[in-house]
This record gives structure tokens, C-alpha cells and sequence, in this order.
């Protein structure tokens, strides 16, 4: 079964932009804690954010972060995500305590389009769920009786032995099954998480997943994530002979998002 990609801002710091504004004004004033939101109205925080932004102080964005509720991505996208380390936390669905049933899939788009290869695509991933039940099950038999000559009552033991049985069955699912995830950025992580990812050389799944979340950052904090995406959004391309070589493309979309 083919999942989709869905994506939910699920919090972020109240007042985010305010909140960085007055951060910042501590390093440009004299005045103490107890006075630096005084007459920071929204217009004004909205300028001091703007200025910030375009000198490139980005140590007070690090005050804010933005918490993202993730599913119908596939290990392959995790993978990548999990890279991302600098002012991140992450909580993913483990396959070692959920037994899945019937486990999604993620399909690329280049197999999808292509009949022969969706065919091929989908029986190697019900060959993969059958394994794995196959498996379970040789296994739950072996562990479940091990566990009762160990002594444990029979509901017990079969928590045990499923448990420990899926902790091993679970190594027949192929990078393409699908996952949840729950994970929270800092708005510095998110923009260099934006810079690489948003680039059209990003594999294609991370790209639509950071584009998505872009869109939504960007409702709740305009200003703050005015210039963020891709590195060519703002400045010549970084890839050299690399590149894609559609920047005009590139800034017209995320011009518009």
C-alpha cells in the first residue's frame, strides 16, 4: 500500500519573531532584561527581524523552535533527516515494539509512472510483509515456549517472546517502508536544514518533505523565514558544474510559496 506524505506543524514558540527581536535587542542595548520587549510592537520587531536577517546575525533565531508530526515517509528519507544533529531532537516509531501487520510502503515516483516497475516494485514489497509474518511466527513459537520452561505465565511469555520475535523479523523490511516521526528544529537548524535540502540535487523525498515544511514555517513566521530555502534562493548556485541549472525556476517557486 502506498502511503502519502503528510506533514503537521504540531507547536512552535509563541510570539517566535518578537521573541528573537528582543533577544537581539540585548546585544545592541544597554537596557536589562526586565525592559527589552518595552515599545517592541509588531512593526518594530518586524524591522529590528529584517535587519537581522539581512546582516546574517543568526545566533538569536536559536531561541526559537518549530515541532513537525511526520508520516507516510520511508526509512530512506530518515536516514537523511536524522543527520541533521545541530539543535534537533527526534522520535521516531520503532519497528521493534510495533508489530506491523501490514506495513506501508513508499512508492518513487519514477517506479510509479512506470507499469512494469510498479508491478516488480509491489511484489517485492508483499514478498517482504509475507517473510515477515513467516518469520514471526518460527520465531514466536521458539521464544514463547523458552519463556514458560523459564517460568514466566503464559500471557507473559508471549508478550516476551512476540517482542523479541519482531526485534528480528523486522530485518526483512526494505528502505522503502514507511515511518512516523516526530521531531523538533531550532529555526538555525531549520535554515540550513532548508539550504541543502531544498536544493533541487536533494534526493526527491527530502525535498518535497523540507519544501512542505518550509510552507508551513513561513504561515506562522513570515519574516523570519522570508529568505530561507535553497542555497540559490538568494545567492549565486554553490553547486559549481553540479548544478541544476534551473535557478530561475527555483527562486520563481519558492518566490511564490
Amino acid at each position: 500500500m502506498g502511503a502519502k506524505l503528510k506533514v503537521e506543524l504540531l507547536r512552535h514558540t509563541p510570539d517566535a519573531e518578537k521573541l528573537i527581536a528582543a533577544a537581539a535587542k540585548l546585544c545592541y542595548s544597554p537596557i536589562g532584561i526586565d525592559k527589552i520587549e518595552d515599545k517592541l510592537t509588531e512593526e518594530s520587531a518586524t524591522k529590528f527581524l529584517n535587519m537581522l536577517m539581512s546582516m546574517g546575525h543568526e545566533s538569536p533565531v536559536e531561541h526559537v523552535s518549530f515541532t513537525f508530526g511526520i508520516e507516510g515517509v520511508s526509512r530512506v528519507l530518515t536516514h537523511q533527516l536524522v543527520r541533521h544533529r545541530v539543535g534537533a531532537s527526534y522520535s521516531q516509531q520503532s519497528q521493534r515494539y510495533v508489530r506491523l501487520e501490514q506495513f506501508e510502503y513508499i512508492i518513487p515516483p519514477a517506479i510509479d509512472r512506470n507499469p512494469k516497475a510498479r508491478e516488480t516494485f509491489i511484489k517485492a514489497m508483499e514478498d517482504d510483509q509475507r517473510c515477515y509474518n513467516e518469520l514471526t511466527e518460527i520465531l514466536m513459537e521458539e521464544n514463547y515456549h523458552q519463556y514458560v520452561e523459564e517460568g514466566l505465565s503464559e500471557k507473559a511469555a508471549r508478550s516476551q517472546a512476540e517482542k523479541k520475535s519482531i526485534e528480528d523479523a523486522r530485518y526483512v523490511f526494505p528502505n522503502a517502508c514507511e515511518t512516523k516521526i516526530v521531531f523538533t528544529m531550532n529555526a538555525r537548524g531549520l535554515f540550513n536544514f532548508f539550504n541543502l535540502r531544498c536544493c533541487n540535487r536533494a534526493q526527491w523525498e527530502i525535498r518535497e518533505l523540507a519544501t512542505e515544511m518550509l510552507r508551513l514555517v513561513r504561515q506562522v513566521a513570515p519574516t523570519l523565514f522570508k529568505y530561507s530555502g535553497p542555497n540559490c534562493l538568494n545567492e549565486p548556485c554553490p553547486e559549481g558544474n553540479m548544478t541544476c541549472g534551473k535557478i530561475k525556476e527555483v527562486r520563481e517557486r519558492f518566490g511564490n510559496l
